[in-house]
């Protein structure tokens, strides 16, 4: 499923199976061209332990980390297209 061709995207969504909110931003993202790359938090613990970090220590998902062109970095919880878009803007 993973979206990235040669370089690695800069979104990052992770997400876990039966989250129709993920769902739903994976329709937005591929509809506009964004490229992405999805983890999934019940195959990977590291990725799990990262959400729980930024979380207030809940698995919520879709947590999304976004990396600008300018190297700034940002990380949303269920997050709009929108603000997504923002965060890659800079």
């Amino acid at each position: 499923m993973d979206t990235s061709s040669a370089s690695a995207p800069a979104v990052t969504v992770y997400w876990r199976p039966g989250c129709t909110f993920c769902i739903k931003l994976w329709v937005k993202l591929r509809l506009t061209g964004t490229r992405y790359r999805p983890v999934n938090i019940w195959r990977d613990p590291e990725a799990a332990a990262f959400v729980r970090s930024v979380n207030d220590g809940n698995e919520t998902v879709p947590t999304v980390r976004v990396v600008s062109p300018t190297g700034t970095g940002s990380v949303m919880t269920n997050p709009s297209l929108k603000r997504i878009r923002q965060a890659l803007a800079g």
